[in-house]
């Protein structure tokens, strides 16, 4: 299940999440929790936007982890995620140049991921590809998370060349492809 909280202070060019930038409803983190519980599911990502944006994500982080459920976040990796519930797998983006937003990448977020997380690329061009196996191995994060995951940025660049290009170099990454976009396209709450 995923629960989408509203806002983010970037502005990644590719962004396949705009809607989420304003809007939504003001809803209390036990709403939601309940919300939760009503779908039975196991699993839960929180995502966004940009969810550490939101002042009760952490306390609504921890209280999912309470449930017994395995919770993950997606985060743009622009903000601090040293308090994040130990509990939950943290998917952290590292925003390479053509996003816009390179800038913002927080590197002091690296030492607080650990084999229970996730690094992820959204890559765009050539560029982007490159600059992000340089930090690969500049910040051994093959060594430091559980999954690397590298995804062409939707509508920029076509799936099968970077899958062309990570299997030619041998990179120690997953291919990910965003599968709300195949599925709903640009519809809004998908």
């Amino acid at each position: 299940m995923f629960v989408r909280l509203t806002g983010c202070p970037l502005r990644c060019v590719w962004c396949d999440t705009e809607y989420a930038f304003a809007g939504g409803d003001m809803l209390a983190v036990q709403h939601i929790v309940d919300q939760v519980v009503a779908y039975q599911c196991h699993h839960v990502c929180v995502t966004g936007g940009e969810p550490l944006a939101q002042p009760e994500c952490l306390s609504l982080l921890s209280q999912l982890c309470d449930l017994g459920l395995a919770v993950s976040l997606e985060t743009s990796g622009a903000l601090p995620i040293a308090e994040v519930d130990s509990r939950v797998s943290k998917v952290m983006d590292l925003k390479a140049p053509d996003s816009g937003e390179s800038h913002r990448n927080l590197w002091d977020n690296l030492p607080a991921l650990t084999r229970h997380d996730q690094i992820k690329f959204v890559i765009s061009s050539r560029r982007d590809y490159d600059w992000a196996c340089f930090k690969l191995d500049e910040f051994s994060l093959p060594a430091r998370v559980g999954d690397i995951l590298f995804s062409p940025a939707h509508g920029t660049l076509a799936p099968r060349t970077l899958a062309d290009w990570l299997l030619a170099d041998k990179i120690p990454a997953r291919f990910q492809i965003q599968l709300h976009k195949l599925l709903w396209d640009d519809e809004p709450g998908h």
